[in-house]
């Protein structure tokens, strides 16, 4: 295997269903095992970690499985420094059309303390589980566990012993996170240069991000001479994680310039998996992780989405394309500016003046500040705005509710009527129905509410509720809709403008129209 591997190719070694699945909590099923390795070797990854088989019989017979269902990637069983672990990973992966056993130790002096073992008797150890393994497997992985912490001279010594007894991959492990980009590149560079047979095999690196170097540090390995990297989808792992996949992979793509080295993956199916795995695992993506989080390709300022409308390469350095995307995204929200909304307007339908987008424009900020994010569905209600509301006799001007469980609710209002203010404070079985007694307070009104029904125009708990109030005065019929973020203010201002459509039907009494619809926003 190494001798057809180009000097400008990297493996990628995926480790998300075994050190991916070490993280608390991210334990998957037998199904979702082999769903994962199936979406991996679909995606082109070279290397697949299936499992540690000794860990449980799940463990085996999923690593099992997976190796008889292996297409293209090389399948690879976990084993510690002894015969047990070694025979059964063999056991687990010799049914792959290309297994490979990957057996490690710890050689740090504080990992040579848990099994009490001197220098040379360690050193005894991995040749001769080395040449166990290389008996069972002509394609073998050796890691000297927690590498960046190892004596120099100790860890030159039992990587040329690996080589000679027959890895044909030695991996570097930064276990802890510990090494720094520059450290990473001049412990492989050196370990090529000094280690006799090191020409022969595949350096590998399997980077930690406890100082969140993770990938930096594997990059720079890969600049020393590493050929393979070890990494997770979403970097799911122990602690602070793993080198990502997708973080590694994209680097390499957009950045050919000063990393001339290709892969395998096709990184257009980045996403898919990348959501499947935070489904299986139970760990969702961060919303700004690099490549796969969810604001990855959205940009809210109004700066950033105006140079975007104008060319997309004025703040995105790679395709959303690339990684399986459909585009990138506008999120509408306080920093938003005219163009992005304009933007979002049209393709929403919505094609505005000046004059009327500066109108729209007052009323969305006012809608932004009070949510999270604006949705689509937010911006189509506030196009429903009346022409005349500013002409409406009876308008809202503040409105304050106390309730709960200590008393009946109180709602006090101060209203417009006709140009003058006037302020009510009713009681009421809950604060809609306080709110609505205080309104008929300060405008007598002899109609029946026939319609009160609420819904919620988006998702989560600063969602703008829409509010329908249905009014029968004499026979006429008025509806009066709003929106907004608070359920009751919205109910208080549709209550409002059915009772000003109550007041336009009364003066157009010779017409024969019965119903008068009234839409407004908050």
């Amino acid at each position: 295997m190494t001798d057809t591997i180009p000097q400008d190719r990297v493996l990628i070694f995926d480790t998300t269903l075994r050190d991916g699945e070490q993280s608390p909590g991210a334990t998957m099923t037998h199904d979702e095992k082999l769903e994962i390795a199936e979406m991996l070797d679909d995606m082109g990854v070279d290397i697949i970690e299936a499992g540690f088989p000794i860990a449980s019989e799940g463990d085996f017979r999923a690593v099992s499985e997976i190796a008889q269902r292996s297409k293209n990637a090389v399948i690879c069983g976990l084993a510690r420094a002894n015969p047990t672990d070694i025979d059964r990973a063999w056991e687990a992966v010799k049914h792959s059309k290309r297994p490979r056993i990957h057996t490690f130790i710890g050689t740090s002096p504080l990992h040579r303390q848990i099994p009490n073992l001197t220098m040379d008797e360690m050193a005894e150890r991995i040749h001769d589980t080395v040449t166990q393994a290389r008996n069972l497997c002509d394609n073998v992985q050796w890691s000297p566990m927690d590498a960046t912490r190892t004596e120099w001279d100790y860890l030159k010594r039992v990587v040329e012993i690996a080589i000679k007894a027959g890895a044909s991959t030695i991996n570097i492990p930064d276990t802890v996170g510990y090494t720094a980009p520059a450290e990473s590149a001049d412990l492989i560079r050196r370990l090529i240069a000094e280690v006799p047979g090191a020409d022969a095999v595949v350096f590998a690196t399997h980077c930690h991000n406890d100082l969140g170097l993770a990938t930096a540090n594997s990059l720079a390995a890969v600049a020393g001479g590493a050929r393979q990297i070890e990494c997770t989808i979403n970097g799911l792992g122990e602690r602070a994680g793993n080198t990502a996949l997708e973080e590694v992979v994209m680097a390499l793509k957009t950045r050919h310039d000063i990393m001339p080295w290709s892969t395998g993956v096709d990184t257009t199916k980045i996403m898919a998996i990348s959501r499947r795995v935070a489904t299986v695992s139970g760990f969702p993506v961060q919303f700004n992780k690099a490549i796969v989080g969810k604001n990855a390709f959205a940009h809210e300022s109004g700066i950033h989405q105006d140079g975007m409308l104008k060319n997309r390469e004025n703040f995105e350095i790679m395709r959303p394309e690339d990684i399986g995307l459909a585009a990138s995204s506008l999120p509408l929200g306080k920093h938003s500016g005219r163009a992005a909304l304009r933007d979002k307007l049209k393709t929403l339908g919505f094609d505005l003046a000046d004059n009327q987008l500066k109108d729209v424009f007052v009323r969305f900020k006012d809608l932004a500040d009070r949510k999270k994010e604006v949705f689509d569905d937010d911006i189509i209600a506030l196009m429903r705005i009346s022409e005349d509301a500013a002409h409406d006799r009876l308008q809202l001007k503040s409105l304050a509710v106390t309730c709960g469980t200590a008393g009946p609710a109180e709602a006090t209002i101060v209203m417009e009527i006709d140009g003058e203010e006037k302020t009510a404070t009713m009681q009421g079985d809950g604060p809609v129905d306080a709110s609505f007694k205080a309104v008929r307070a300060l405008h007598a009104s002899d109609s029946q509410l026939q319609l009160y029904q609420v819904h919620a125009v988006t998702e989560g708990t600063d969602a703008q509720a829409t509010v329908s109030v249905r009014l029968e005065e004499g026979g006429n019929i008025a509806t009066g809709q709003s929106a907004d973020t608070d359920t009751v203010v919205a109910s208080v201002k549709a209550y409002i403008h059915a009772l000003n459509r109550l007041l336009v039907r009364r003066g157009k009494l010779g017409q024969d129209v019965k119903e008068v619809n009234y839409r407004d926003v908050g």
